[in-house]
């Protein structure tokens, strides 16, 4: 919607529909935990909260970093894991890992992910982060929804509008601490399930019929 709002200020005469993207389903069908799991050689003992994707400084992987390093979680049998290319100088992030001493609990997987390895990262987290500083919408929230996956997102751009808070997972609030208080709820609660009806019910929305259907009405 506030593509929506800044359309409608550039060309308030012009049609205009807001509709959001549908599923990204082009990644194949989920496989249990399990399997996924046992294809990445992850313990399954472990929580895995997931940060996918480009690594660029809007996506706030270095307030993540600063969330995570947060005592509680050294009592927790969790792991995160950083599944994407770096598209900046890694170096920042490298320096937060050194200064809180985080290489134990932090998985560095970045390297290219080929498209049919995708789902196995997706299967096998158990919370899909996104802390962005801005944003207008995020493509990764449309496969969590393919994949059935909870999410952690930040109340910034359209991301609230798409995960409905206590329904598809949390919204926070773009601050260290709100994203280190949720993932902390999700993990010390193991709240792996508590989002599975809320997830079902929302990824209907984002049928790409419903698209076809939008652009046909406009």
């Amino acid at each position: 919607r506030q593509v929506l709002r800044d359309l409608q200020a550039i060309k308030p005469d012009m049609p205009k529909s807001c509709q959001p993207h549908p599923l990204y389903d082009n990644f194949g069908q989920p496989v249990s935990r399990e399997e996924a799991c046992a294809r990445l050689k992850w313990d399954p003992q472990y929580i895995y909260l997931l940060f996918f994707g480009f690594i660029r400084e809007y996506k706030g992987l270095d307030w993540l970093l600063e969330a995570f390093a947060d005592e509680r979680f050294r009592q927790l049998p969790v792991k995160l894991v950083i599944a994407g290319e770096f598209y900046g100088d890694p170096k920042p992030y490298m320096e937060l890992l050194d200064r809180y001493g985080l290489h134990g609990q932090v998985m560095l997987c970045t390297s290219f992910i080929p498209d049919d390895e995708v789902r196995y990262y997706f299967c096998a987290a158990d919370l899909v982060v996104q802390p962005y500083k801005h944003a207008t919408q995020s493509g990764v929230t449309q496969i969590c929804y393919h994949f059935t996956k909870p999410m952690l997102v930040t109340r910034v751009g359209g991301l609230a509008e798409l995960v409905p808070h206590g329904r598809a997972g949390y919204v926070t609030e773009p601050r260290i601490q709100d994203i280190a208080d949720a993932m902390y709820d999700f993990c010390s609660r193991r709240r792996m399930h508590d989002f599975d009806e809320g997830l079902t019910e929302e990824k209907a929305k984002y049928s790409w019929s419903n698209m076809t259907h939008a652009i046909e009405s406009l």
